[in-house]
Formats: structure tokens, C-alpha cells, sequence
């Protein structure tokens, strides 16, 4: 599995949806075939990159991460 940020491969599980990413401190969640992914701010809080991922558009270059979860 690999990042769809920054493309390591250095993926821990946090959850039973919930992914985290070492190489770029982004947190992944899957939810059914949507993917949300969070920027973890200094105060522990989660802001949404949403915007800046489609969700398709990572289901599709990135089917390992459903098939991880």
C-alpha cells in the first residue's frame, strides 16, 4: 500500500478504517468506496484535504488501500 500523498510505502493502521501515513503525516480514512484524507495539525486536530484529492480519483489509482481495510 502505498501513500496517495507522497507514495510511501510507510503506512501504519490506526483504526479499522483508519490509516496514517509517516512519510507525510497525513491520516487516511476509508469509508466503503469513499476516502477522505486529513492534514494532523500541531494541536492534534484533523484538517480535511479533501479538496485537494478526488476520492474517485484515488479508488481508482489506489485499490490496494480498500483491499487493505
Amino acid at each position: 500500500m502505498k501513500c496517495p500523498n507522497c507514495n510511501s510505502k510507510d503506512i501504519g493502521k490506526i483504526g479499522s478504517h483508519q490509516f496514517y501515513c509517516w512519510g507525510c503525516f497525513i491520516e487516511l480514512t476509508v469509508n466503503g468506496e469513499k476516502m477522505s484524507v486529513y492534514q494532523v495539525e500541531e494541536d492534534g486536530t484533523l484538517s480535511s484535504l479533501d479538496d485537494l484529492f478526488s476520492g474517485e480519483e484515488i479508488a481508482q489509482d489506489y485499490p490496494q488501500i480498500h483491499a487493505s481495510s
